[in-house]
């Protein structure tokens, strides 16, 4: 894996955020391409659960300032990194005030999730594609971690067909058990059609779930990562028959070959 470019863009990592499947997985992978001497970059949200201080975070200005539009609205997009500490390994969070100002990731106090979830998964996925376009780091392949990170391969393959950076690259996702319950908001379809996709797509919004969600990452995936033990079970026969190289769950004190062999049908 000697300089191979690998980007993964997750909804929650460690130490940032509390220890889960995605959060381990989302530090453990980079950590291991890292350990080859592969050349990795982190993206995630700037939740505001994330105390700034104790992690070292800082802003890029020369990164900062532009405005991504989310259903007809600009909102400004704030970039910031840090470093995990005794890694080398460099994060950069998207922030923005309106979306990710608040204390918890998905869902507020009492468990009911955010009503505008699906705008900042929008907002999220344009914010790492245009930071990637700006750093010109060209990634050999992104690896997508986490459902509020999911919506990056249907945005690469269709909204940035154009953008010769991404020409070569390939995209892999990972598909965990941890998801939401219920659905985001219903106007989730409306908000993905106003930049332009084609209806087929659009209608994979229809009913926003976590799994109808995850279906259309995979779709637009290049390679299939099964990364929880407890996949459903229409989740995990649509990845059988969806004709995408797809890896099956390997236990975590197994998974550096596994990973690294799956990467290499890639490059």
């Amino acid at each position: 894996m000697k300089e191979k470019r690998i980007l993964y863009v997750s909804s929650e990592v460690v130490p940032y955020l509390a220890e889960n499947e995605v959060s381990l997985m989302s530090y453990d992978a980079p950590k291991m391409i890292n350990d080859q001497g592969g050349q990795i970059r982190i993206f995630m949200p700037r939740y505001g659960s994330i105390n700034e201080r104790r992690h070292q975070l800082h802003e890029v200005i020369r990164l900062s300032g532009m405005n991504l539009v989310v259903n007809d609205m600009d909102m400004p997009l704030i970039i910031k990194v840090a470093s995990i500490p005794k890694e080398r390994i460099q994060v950069y969070f998207i922030d923005n005030d309106e979306y990710f100002k608040r204390k918890s990731t998905f869902s507020d106090e009492d468990g009911t999730l955010y009503p505008d979830n699906d705008e900042r998964a929008i907002f999220f996925t344009k914010g790492v594609i245009e930071t990637v376009k700006k750093l010109n780091w060209v990634p050999d392949v992104i690896h997508v971690q986490g459902w509020m990170a999911s919506l990056l391969p249907t945005y690469l393959k269709h909204y940035y067909k154009d953008e010769a950076i991404f020409s070569d690259t390939k995209v892999v996702t990972s598909i965990f058990s941890e998801g939401f319950e219920g659905v985001l908001d219903a106007t989730m379809k409306e908000k993905i059609a106003f930049d332009g996709f084609s209806e087929d797509i659009v209608n994979d919004f229809t009913e926003p779930t976590y799994e109808n969600i995850m279906r259309n990452a995979i779709k637009n995936s290049d390679g299939v990562i099964i990364a929880s033990e407890e996949v459903s079970s229409n989740l995990t026969k649509f990845i059988e028959s969806s004709e995408k190289p797809f890896l099956p769950f390997v236990a975590k004190d197994e998974f550096a070959q596994a990973y690294t062999e799956f990467y290499q049908k890639f490059f």
